[in-house]
């Protein structure tokens, strides 16, 4: 994997190589790792890390984790231990496919599971880089993903998801009685546009009841109006900042 772009992420702070063509990381894994309710000392698993942006993003947010990443493409994952190694982080990059899971991950537990799945369903026209269509076509079944997460999740460890809105019904139905206390953030472009993206986040074994919360707005007003981004102060602060993404604004004993 020769034609590399090193982009910037968190305003500067984070250099992150990624190929060129095929899947390049956006703001979804930014939100992602904003949405984490870590703190240090504790363990986190990223299935399908691609090149370790949301881990990074993370890492930089809360320092002190145990981070932990697998990826089933190879090229990837040896683009996230390059960016581990160029940021300093100690970041353990493990090289497998979450419906086989490595041995050395079945046999550990984490306080954090988070995921960023493909968002596509097989089916349409497929991407013509195989690295992207690996990434946003749906190979791995979504309930498989969900699974696979809560059999590595510690005991009230938490579960972070973010999926596209229109795969929230399925995204909902991979949830069983291992999880509860689950909560979804909508994601929306504008104030008057419906929720692109959703952010899920469960307890294992929480006792609270489903909650749909109110939607972070990313951009400013109905419709861009200049060159430049145009991000509300919270999208902003994350995005640029790297600030933590209060994905319930309401305090809860079991969250």
């Amino acid at each position: 994997m020769d034609d590399l772009t090193c982009d910037a992420f968190l305003g500067g702070k984070l250099r992150i190589w990624q190929p060129r063509r095929g899947y390049r990381a956006g703001v979804d894994p930014v939100f992602l790792a904003a949405a984490v309710p870590a703190v240090p000392g504790q363990s986190v698993l990223e299935l399908g890390c691609g090149v370790g942006t949301a881990l990074l993003c993370l890492q930089a947010r809360v320092p002190g984790l145990a981070l932990t990443g697998l990826e089933r493409q190879p090229d990837y994952a040896a683009l996230a231990r390059r960016n581990a190694a160029e940021t300093g982080a100690a970041i353990d990059i493990v090289t497998g496919d979450l419906a086989r899971m490595p041995k050395d991950l079945r046999d550990r537990q984490f306080d954090h599971v988070i995921a960023n799945p493909p968002y596509l369903l097989r089916g349409g026209t497929a991407a013509t880089e195989p690295g992207r269509e690996a990434a946003v076509g749906e190979a791995t079944p979504l309930a498989v993903w969900i699974d696979a997460a809560l059999r590595r999740l510690a005991p009230k460890g938490h579960l972070t998801v973010i999926q596209r809105a229109d795969r929230l019904p399925d995204l909902l139905a991979a949830c069983d009685s291992r999880i509860g206390s689950l909560q979804v953030l909508p994601l929306a472009p504008r104030a008057d546009r419906a929720a692109e993206l959703v952010i899920l986040r469960g307890r294992k074994g929480g006792g609270g009841g489903f909650r749909l919360l109110a939607p972070v707005i990313l951009h400013r007003g109905d419709r861009h109006l200049r060159d430049g981004d145009d991000y509300a102060p919270e999208a902003q602060a994350i995005l640029r900042d790297g600030a933590q993404l209060k994905v319930d604004r309401q305090s809860s004993t079991d969250l």
